[in-house]
Order: structure tokens, then sequence, then C-alpha cells
């Protein structure tokens, strides 16, 4: 049997993150920090919520897009929490933000249609592009602080443009967009048909009061798609669950694509789901804004080049001094220093590497002495 794959097939199945961190588990005694996976646990209410529906026995099919009072729910708490307003019937409850990014995208791309995926980025934004037969268009934006230059935006802009996907706060860098960046993509594409995938899986991690979401653009709403997920703000990775949010005519194409994908998600964790919108998150973004100002000190105290994050949980740092590519950099420091971190190659943007500072303390101790001493051993 021939078992020949296409190209965006291979590439996501031997993801370089992922082989990468596996490297750095081979070897003994090392200390991992390249995981964007909260260390705590699922609160509590949340996990007796799942525990009791499967004792009430609701394990059968549930309704396709998600129980209604649980899309409720959702359009309450985005209304509530972040201004936005979707109907009940505007939401798909999806396998994580994964599933809800493939929809979207499948849902949208015609073979050959271009997707501007502003870099630094996480890589699966390029392979469901291209799974979905469309074309990847990297936007470079290490030159301007990790900010969109909207001359290079219209450069990218093509006939065959059909989506840009922003990231905020993103992932590897931290950083979120300005109002001045979203005010200037919006003007740029306010009477183009380009979508805009709102990826927002991190919005409850931000730690300044100055956050703004391209999703508020309430004029171009009919193009635009907002993907959540639980994993991030309740430490739920491991359920897999989250949702998009869309005008009701995409979201009608897109749940079509959900349905034939996954049929549904499971029936009882969507009592869970309903109750993770009641936790209140304050006191994790306060654990990592801790964390956060830890690493970023101990780093710059090291002399190495970071900007300081306004969200997630990354810290995405300058290797270019030391004249290595970026996974040289970080193969070197796994195996001589014995700490994991990320290149930033897997990301779309060399010479930098990402630190995930959702471990321990202890952990994040132990990761920065051995960084230290690697660096001052070069």
């Amino acid at each position: 049997m021939d078992l020949t794959f296409n190209h965006a097939f291979d590439h996501v199945t031997r993801s370089g993150i992922r082989r990468f961190t596996e490297m750095v588990r081979s070897i003994p005694g090392s200390v991992l920090l390249t995981i964007g996976e909260p260390d705590l646990d699922t609160p509590e209410a949340v996990r007796a919520a799942a525990k009791a529906a499967l004792d009430a026995g609701d394990t059968h099919y549930p309704p396709n897009n998600g129980r209604p009072a649980l899309l409720e729910a959702i359009s309450e708490f985005e209304a509530r929490k972040n201004g936005l307003h979707y109907a009940p019937d505007e939401i798909i409850l999806t396998i994580g933000a994964t599933e809800g990014l493939f929809i979207s995208l499948f849902s949208l791309l015609n073979p050959g249609d271009e997707v501007i995926i502003p870099t630094p980025a996480f890589s699966l934004y390029e392979s469901i592009t291209q799974l979905c037969r469309g074309t990847p268009v990297p936007l470079p934006t290490e030159e301007h602080g990790f900010q969109i230059d909207p001359a290079a935006l219209r450069a990218a802009i093509t006939p065959r443009t059909r989506a840009l996907v922003l990231t905020s706060p993103n992932n590897p860098t931290g950083c979120i967009y300005s109002r001045e960046t979203l005010q200037a993509v919006h003007d740029i594409l306010k009477n183009l048909p380009i979508f805009v995938i709102c990826d927002e899986v991190y919005r409850q991690l931000v730690y300044t009061e100055d956050f703004t979401s391209f999703s508020a653009f309430s004029d171009m709403r009919d193009r635009i798609i907002v993907v959540q997920s639980y994993s991030k703000p309740y430490a739920m990775t491991g359920w897999r669950l989250g949702y998009v949010m869309a005008d009701r005519p995409v979201h009608d194409k897109m749940q079509i694509a959900h349905q034939y994908a996954v049929v549904s998600a499971p029936a009882f964790v969507q009592t869970a789901c309903a109750e993770a919108l009641r936790y209140d998150t304050s006191a994790d973004r306060t654990l990592f804004r801790r964390r956060r100002d830890y690493v970023y000190g101990r780093l710059t105290a090291m002399g190495l080049e970071v900007q300081k994050p306004d969200g997630a949980f990354y810290m995405f740092i300058s290797v270019k001094k030391f004249g290595m590519d970026s996974l040289t950099f970080c193969t070197r420091m796994a195996k001589e220093g014995k700490v994991g971190l990320t290149p930033g190659i897997y990301f779309g943007c060399e010479g930098y590497m990402r630190l995930s500072y959702c471990y321990s303390d202890a952990d994040l101790k132990e990761g920065l002495d051995r960084i230290e001493a690697f660096v001052k051993s070069l």
C-alpha cells in the first residue's frame, strides 16, 4: 500500500516543537521550560461538575454545536467579560481552539487562497492553512516591536488573500497588539473581502489595563471569527475544549465542518464548561504576573535582550549576539546546560528562543540558574 502523505500533513505529524521537547526530555536531569501548559490543576468545582454529570448518566449524544444552556452561558460570559455580543446560535463548542481554527480556515479557504500570518507565530496556523489547501503568507513583525507594520500588511495583501490571523496576547512573544496597530489593520481591511481570525486563547491572561481586541470592531463583525479555549485560563489543557464565535452566515458554514469532523464535544464535559465560566481567574493571573516579573528580571540581569510581555506566559529572548542560529543555541543549551527552551525558528523567527514561565517557581529558578551558567560559559 502506498502511504504517501502531502507536505502539509507530514509537517503536522513531525512537529519540530514536539521533537525538540522530546529531545530535551531524553537528557537525564534536564529542566524543561518549553511547553505552554499551566502547572495548575483544573479547579475542583469544574472537575466536580464533570463527575456529577457522569454519575447522572450524561453519556448520550448532545446537540452538535453544544447544549443550549452552555451556549447561552458562553454568550452571556462574552458579553459581560469582553463586551462581545454573539447569540447562542452564533457559537460552536469545539474540541479545543485547534478545531476552532481548523473549521474556520476549512470553511473559508478554496485551494490557493492566502492566509496572512504575522510572525513569530505558533506553527499551527501554517500547518492548518496548508491542510486546508491554502497558502500561508508570513508577515514579519520583529523589526516593529512585534507590532504589525501597516505598509508591510498592505504589501502582503493580494487578490488571493482570504484571511488574516491575529493572536493577542501572542504566542510566542507574550506581546499584545496596541490600539494603534489594531486601528491601522482595521482601516486597511474594512473595505476588503478579507476575514480576521482572532485567536484569543490568552485573553484572560493579560497584565495591563490597556488591552484592546480586534473583535471589538463591530463594523467588520461579518468578517471576524473569534477563537477561544478553556485550556489556558482554566488549566484544562487535557480536556480539549474551546469555542468559536462568528456572524450567523459564517457560523452556519463552520457548523457543517464541525459536524462532519467531530460531531460534537462530549456530553458530560459540557456541564464542566459552564462551571468553568464562573471561575475567578484573578489569582492565577496574579501568579503568572509575578512569575513574569521574576523571569524578566533574571533574564535582563544576565544581559539577555527580551521585550517584557503584557500577556500569556512566554518570554521571547534574543540570542543573536551569540552568533548561533536558534536551533543550534537551544540544542547546545539543552545538552551542555541541561535546560530546554524552544528555538525561535519553530515560530518562523530566527535568532530567538521561547521560555514558558507557566512552570513552578522551583523549576523556573533552577532553569534560569542553568541558563545563566550556560550563557556565562560561551
